[in-house]
Protein backbone atom coordinates (compact mmCIF):
# COMPACT_ATOMS: atom_id res chain seq x y z
CA UNK A 1 0.00 0.00 0.00
CA UNK A 2 1.20 3.89 -0.88
CA UNK A 3 1.90 5.70 2.44
CA UNK A 4 2.73 9.64 1.55
CA UNK A 5 5.73 10.49 3.22
CA UNK A 6 6.40 14.04 2.19
CA UNK A 7 3.92 16.31 0.69
CA UNK A 8 5.03 19.90 0.59
CA UNK A 9 4.71 23.14 -1.80
CA UNK A 10 7.83 25.48 -2.31
CA UNK A 11 7.89 27.66 0.51
CA UNK A 12 7.89 31.43 -0.22
CA UNK A 13 9.33 33.48 2.48
CA UNK A 14 12.37 30.90 3.39
CA UNK A 15 13.13 30.79 -0.43
CA UNK A 16 13.29 34.75 -1.56
CA UNK A 17 13.22 36.54 2.01
CA UNK A 18 14.36 39.85 0.34
CA UNK A 19 11.68 39.19 -2.99
CA UNK A 20 8.89 38.61 -0.25
CA UNK A 21 9.93 41.52 2.18
CA UNK A 22 9.92 44.35 -0.89
CA UNK A 23 6.62 42.62 -2.35
CA UNK A 24 4.99 43.38 0.90
CA UNK A 25 6.20 46.76 1.13
CA UNK A 26 5.21 47.21 -2.18
CA UNK A 27 1.42 46.21 -1.35
CA UNK A 28 1.43 49.18 0.81
CA UNK A 29 1.00 51.27 -2.33
CA UNK A 30 -1.03 48.53 -4.13
CA UNK A 31 1.39 47.31 -6.26
CA UNK A 32 2.60 44.14 -4.78
CA UNK A 33 -0.63 43.13 -4.17
CA UNK A 34 -0.75 41.45 -7.76
CA UNK A 35 2.55 40.40 -7.83
CA UNK A 36 1.54 38.88 -3.81
CA UNK A 37 -1.39 36.92 -5.52
CA UNK A 38 0.43 35.55 -8.71
CA UNK A 39 3.67 34.15 -6.14
CA UNK A 40 0.92 32.85 -3.98
CA UNK A 41 -0.87 30.70 -6.48
CA UNK A 42 2.23 29.49 -8.22
CA UNK A 43 3.77 28.24 -5.10
CA UNK A 44 0.98 26.07 -3.60
CA UNK A 45 0.23 24.84 -7.42
CA UNK A 46 3.41 23.16 -7.31
CA UNK A 47 3.71 20.32 -4.88
CA UNK A 48 6.19 17.08 -4.43
CA UNK A 49 4.97 14.21 -3.02
CA UNK A 50 6.86 11.45 -1.85
CA UNK A 51 5.35 8.34 -1.12
CA UNK A 52 6.77 4.85 0.42
CA UNK A 53 6.97 4.02 -3.75
CA UNK A 54 7.71 6.88 -6.14
CA UNK A 55 8.22 10.62 -5.97
CA UNK A 56 6.03 13.14 -7.94
CA UNK A 57 5.85 16.59 -9.00
CA UNK A 58 2.38 18.54 -9.36
CA UNK A 59 2.42 21.86 -11.50
CA UNK A 60 -0.20 23.64 -12.35
CA UNK A 61 -3.91 25.16 -11.34
CA UNK A 62 -5.55 25.62 -14.61
CA UNK A 63 -3.34 23.74 -16.87
CA UNK A 64 -1.71 20.75 -15.05
CA UNK A 65 1.83 19.12 -15.71
CA UNK A 66 3.14 16.28 -13.75
CA UNK A 67 6.23 14.63 -13.67
CA UNK A 68 6.58 10.82 -11.59
CA UNK A 69 9.73 8.69 -10.79
CA UNK A 70 9.53 5.21 -9.64
CA UNK A 71 11.82 4.57 -6.59
CA UNK A 72 13.30 1.77 -8.32
CA UNK A 73 14.16 3.77 -11.41
CA UNK A 74 15.98 6.88 -9.27
CA UNK A 75 19.88 7.01 -10.47
CA UNK A 76 20.01 10.32 -9.37
CA UNK A 77 18.77 12.65 -6.03
CA UNK A 78 20.95 16.31 -5.93
CA UNK A 79 19.85 18.69 -3.25
CA UNK A 80 21.55 22.07 -3.66
CA UNK A 81 21.45 24.83 -0.96
CA UNK A 82 22.46 28.36 -1.14
CA UNK A 83 23.98 29.98 1.99
CA UNK A 84 20.96 31.68 2.67
CA UNK A 85 18.52 28.42 1.75
CA UNK A 86 21.00 26.51 4.05
CA UNK A 87 20.30 28.90 6.98
CA UNK A 88 16.29 29.07 6.18
CA UNK A 89 16.31 25.46 6.27
CA UNK A 90 15.05 25.05 2.06
CA UNK A 91 17.01 24.28 -0.73
CA UNK A 92 16.47 22.87 -4.72
CA UNK A 93 15.87 18.75 -5.20
CA UNK A 94 16.62 17.41 -8.82
CA UNK A 95 15.57 13.94 -9.53
CA UNK A 96 17.07 11.85 -12.43
CA UNK A 97 15.94 8.31 -13.55
CA UNK A 98 17.81 5.21 -15.40
CA UNK A 99 15.27 5.46 -18.19
CA UNK A 100 15.72 9.29 -18.86
CA UNK A 101 18.99 11.45 -19.78
CA UNK A 102 18.41 14.17 -17.87
CA UNK A 103 16.16 15.81 -14.35
CA UNK A 104 13.45 14.60 -14.55
CA UNK A 105 11.92 16.05 -11.41
CA UNK A 106 13.74 19.69 -10.40
CA UNK A 107 11.86 21.98 -7.93
CA UNK A 108 13.55 25.15 -5.86
CA UNK A 109 12.44 26.26 -2.76
CA UNK A 110 11.43 23.35 -0.85
CA UNK A 111 11.34 22.77 3.22
CA UNK A 112 13.47 20.29 4.71
CA UNK A 113 14.94 19.01 1.40
CA UNK A 114 17.96 16.76 3.28
CA UNK A 115 14.46 15.03 4.24
CA UNK A 116 13.18 14.66 1.21
CA UNK A 117 16.37 13.80 -0.28
CA UNK A 118 17.04 10.72 2.68
CA UNK A 119 14.13 9.26 2.03
CA UNK A 120 13.77 9.08 -1.24
CA UNK A 121 17.43 7.28 -0.29
CA UNK A 122 16.05 5.05 1.63
CA UNK A 123 13.49 3.83 -0.10
CA UNK A 124 15.66 3.69 -3.50
CA UNK A 125 18.41 1.61 -1.79
CA UNK A 126 15.31 -0.68 -0.14
CA UNK A 127 14.31 -1.28 -3.80
CA UNK A 128 17.67 -1.85 -4.99
CA UNK A 129 18.35 -4.17 -2.79
CA UNK A 130 15.24 -6.73 -2.56
CA UNK A 131 15.71 -7.01 -6.52
CA UNK A 132 19.33 -7.76 -5.71
CA UNK A 133 18.19 -10.26 -3.11
CA UNK A 134 15.48 -11.78 -5.40
CA UNK A 135 17.91 -11.70 -8.59
CA UNK A 136 20.24 -14.05 -6.17
CA UNK A 137 17.21 -16.23 -5.07
CA UNK A 138 16.42 -16.88 -8.26
CA UNK A 139 19.98 -17.71 -9.50
CA UNK A 140 20.05 -20.17 -5.93
CA UNK A 141 17.06 -21.53 -7.26
CA UNK A 142 18.14 -21.76 -10.87
CA UNK A 143 21.57 -24.32 -9.82
CA UNK A 144 19.51 -25.96 -7.20
CA UNK A 145 17.40 -27.34 -9.55
CA UNK A 146 19.72 -28.13 -12.24
CA UNK A 147 21.46 -30.30 -9.47
CA UNK A 148 18.37 -32.35 -8.89
CA UNK A 149 18.31 -33.36 -12.57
Amino acid sequence: MEETLYKESPSMFRNHPVGYVLTLVLCLVGVGIPILIVWYVRSRSTVLTVTNMRTSLHRGWLSRAVSEVWHGDVRNVQMHQTAAQRVLGTGRISISSAGQGGIEIDVNGMPNPYRVKDVIDKYRVAKKSALLSGSTATKEQASDGATEK
